[in-house]
Parts: structure tokens; C-alpha cells; sequence
């Protein structure tokens, strides 16, 4: 097999594991849009894994902190009340697409005194089989592809209102499945190591029944080095990502509880640049440039930059997502959320909503996407949490003398 059909296979994996931005999506009539979308390697790292959060439109960088916090804030655990907790969480991806493409995803933490929390999390993407051929469309192979990153954090309270969090990621990516398709270099699975950094922030007032407060959170993540999947011949930029947020919350009664979150994300690597082109017909081609040899440290700094259509574009590139949740007594839970991407970057567009019940130590959460477009390979994703939050520690804790 030649190494442009190499590289062709592979980049069809991408696009059909992945699809994160919304193909197939129908313009006004009429309205010329300049696509232009950011596209990484490992994409599955920017899907929010949990069903709660999920429920809220993606929103999480500083909504309570609990054993989900791994993904979208680490430095939110300083501020659990339990003595650990884990979580269990299951989506089928893109099931108006395929019904074989799934993510699993199980996180935990563990006090270790009343400033510090470790915590760790496993997500497990699987592709489902994908059949190869060659140009003369004789089978090449059956591959399943397969994606994780496992990760650990530390986060420790910096005062009583405010903590700070790092983690460390570890990256495989293996989309061949194993297969070698190629002369020469061969296709390998890709490895790499990222780091993320986070501080959250929050400021509590009101007595019993009546309390409120105001939370804020920053998430830095996924910076690490690029990934390859031809023993480096050819690098891809990790999914780093910058998460902004913060979430306001009122007990309005002692058993009527409400909260409003609003996070902005955008991707810290560079913008295509356009390079224009004629075809031997006259028309005007767009061909996109994902400046592959700038640097990790270069592209992050760049990133708010280097848009081609300057500070409209690179506005344009900050995701919004805009998320509710209702507590009564504490046990049950009803949310809504609305995510938001610019058209001419991708282009998703959906609102989201789902439910929780808690009893005890266990909680169920269920989530549910309702695209904005029709025909939208996002609708009709669902995602389910089971998760544990041990209180025995709090309970057993003894009073700080006065």
C-alpha cells in the first residue's frame, strides 16, 4: 500500500471515530462560510465524560466539586467534604452514525487530610471494528481501534476559599488496531504524556436554609507534547484546552437548592491558516495549513492570535456552554444546559438535559443531548453515572477546638 493511501486510512479513522465537529451541517441559503474548525489528534479527550455535567452543557470548571472533577477542574476536589468517593460512567457515542463507538470512564478520589485530595481516572474510548481496503479493494484487515488516557492529580486548599490542582496524563492512542498498513514505516500506536494545572475559587455567605455563593474556576489541560503515529515522521497537536468558569448557587429553603453555570472553553493550539489556490478550472481553492511545526509552548502563547480572520475569528473560537441544576433536599436533581460553537468552527449546537437521584452514599445520573440541527450525529446521546461519595469521614471528623 503506498503511504499517501497510509495516511488516507488514517485520516478517515479520525474522521469517522471522531466527527466531534457536527458534519453535515446545512448553512442558511444563500450564506457563505468560511470553515475553518481546529482539528487535534485524540479528540475523545474533549468529551465530557460524566452524565451530570454532561446534562448542564458541558459546563464543570466551577460547579461542586465530586468524584467527576478529575475532567473538568482537579483543583475542585480540595474542597470535597467526604473522606473519597469514585464514580462509574458510560456513553454510546454517535449513535445516529454507528452503534458500536462507546466511551467509559471511571474516576476517584481520596483526602488525605483536610487540605490535601489525590484522585485518579480512567477514560476508555473504543472505536468499534473497522474494515480496511486497499485501492483495489482487496480487504486489508478488520482493526478495532482504541483510545485511553489514565491520569492523576494532587490538589490542595491554598486558603479557606481558595486551591490549586495539577495533574498527570498518560495518552495511548492505537488506531490501526495493531496492523501494520504500510510499506516502509509502518502505523504504530501513538503515546504521550500531558499535564494539567487548575485553581478554583469560591466565596460562601447566608446561614442554614438561606446560604449562597459564588464559585469560579480555571482548568489548563492537556499540554503536553504532540503525538505520532509513524514513529515521528508526522506529529499532531494534543486537545490543550483552557476551561474559564464559574457557577452562582442559592439555598433558597432548606430543601429547595439552585444553581446557574456559565464556562468558556477554546483549544490552545494553532488555527489553520488559509493558503489560496486555483484549480485547473479557475475556482478558487481553500486549503487549510495546521502549522504542524510550530512548537507546543509557541502554539498555546499563538493560539489567541493567530486567527486568519483576525479577533472576530479568534472570538469565534471560544466555545459557551450555559448549564442549570435544581437539588430538592438534597436527593433529587433536575438540570438543563445549552452548548454553543461557532458555525465556521464546527458548528455543534445543542441543548441538553437530564436528571439525579441520590440515596446515601450512591447517586444515578442520567443525560440527554437535543441537537439544534437535524441530522446531527449528536442527537440522541445519552450518558449514565453511578457514583459513590463516602460521608463517614465528615461525619467522624471531631469538632476544630476553639
Amino acid at each position: 500500500m503506498s503511504r499517501h493511501l497510509k495516511l488516507r486510512v488514517i485520516s478517515l479513522l479520525f474522521l469517522f471515530s471522531f466527527s466531534l465537529i457536527a458534519v453535515g451541517q446545512t448553512l442558511p441559503t444563500g450564506q457563505e462560510v468560511r470553515y475553518n474548525p481546529i482539528s487535534t489528534a485524540v479528540p475523545f479527550l474533549t468529551i465530557t465524560p460524566d452524565s451530570r455535567h454532561g446534562a448542564m452543557g458541558d459546563v464543570g470548571a466551577a460547579t461542586s466539586p465530586d468524584a467527576n472533577s478529575q475532567y473538568l477542574n482537579p483543583s475542585k476536589y480540595a474542597f470535597t467534604e467526604e473522606k473519597f468517593g469514585f464514580s462509574l460512567s458510560y456513553t454510546p457515542w454517535l449513535r445516529q452514525l454507528v452503534n458500536d463507538i462507546n466511551l467509559a470512564y471511571i474516576a476517584g478520589y481520596y483526602r488525605i487530610d483536610n487540605n490535601q485530595v489525590i484522585a485518579s481516572s480512567l477514560r476508555y474510548f473504543s472505536m468499534g471494528d473497522i474494515t480496511l481496503t486497499g485501492q483495489d479493494q482487496t480487504t486489508i484487515g478488520t482493526v478495532s481501534p482504541s483510545e485511553f488516557a489514565f491520569d492523576f492529580s494532587y490538589s490542595r486548599k491554598l486558603s479557606d476559599r481558595f486551591s490549586g490542582g495539577v495533574a498527570l496524563r498518560y495518552i495511548r492512542s492505537d488506531l490501526s488496531g495493531g496492523i501494520g498498513i504500510g510499506t516502509g514505516v509502518d502505523y504504530t500506536a501513538g503515546n504521550v504524556l500531558a499535564t494539567d494545572v487548575s485553581f478554583y475559587y469560591i466565596n460562601k455567605w447566608g446561614g442554614t436554609g438561606t446560604s449562597k455563593s459564588i464559585a469560579a474556576g480555571i482548568n489548563f489541560s492537556n499540554i503536553g507534547g504532540k503525538i505520532s503515529y509513524d514513529q515521528g515522521s508526522n506529529k499532531e497537536f494534543l486537545p490543550a484546552n483552557m476551561r474559564l468558569g464559574t457557577t452562582f448557587t442559592s439555598d433558597i429553603d432548606d430543601f429547595n437548592s439552585f444553581s446557574i453555570s456559565l464556562d468558556l472553553n477554546k483549544l490552545l493550539v494553532p488555527t489553520p491558516s488559509t493558503k489560496v489556490t486555483y484549480s485547473s478550472d479557475g475556482n478558487v481553492v481553500y486549503t487549510p495549513d495546521n502549522n504542524s511545526n510550530t512548537s507546543v509552548i509557541s502554539s498555546i502563547f499563538s493560539s489567541f492570535s493567530d486567527a486568519p480572520g483576525g479577533l472576530k475569528e479568534e472570538l469565534q473560537e471560544f466555545t459557551i456552554s450555559t448549564g442549570a441544576e435544581y437539588w430538592y433536599n438534597k436527593q433529587f436533581a433536575l438540570r438543563a444546559g445549552y452548548f454553543n460553537e461557532a458555525q465556521n468552527k464546527g458548528n455543534r449546537k445543542f441543548f441538553t438535559a437530564g436528571v439525579g437521584v441520590k440515596m446515601n452514599i450512591a447517586a444515578i445520573d442520567f443525560s440527554y443531548v437535543i441537537p439544534v440541527q437535524r441530522n446531527n450525529p449528536l442527537a440522541n446521546t445519552i450518558r449514565f453515572t453511578l457514583l459513590f461519595d463516602v460521608d463517614s469521614f465528615s461525619k467522624k471528623r471531631e469538632p476544630t477546638p476553639q
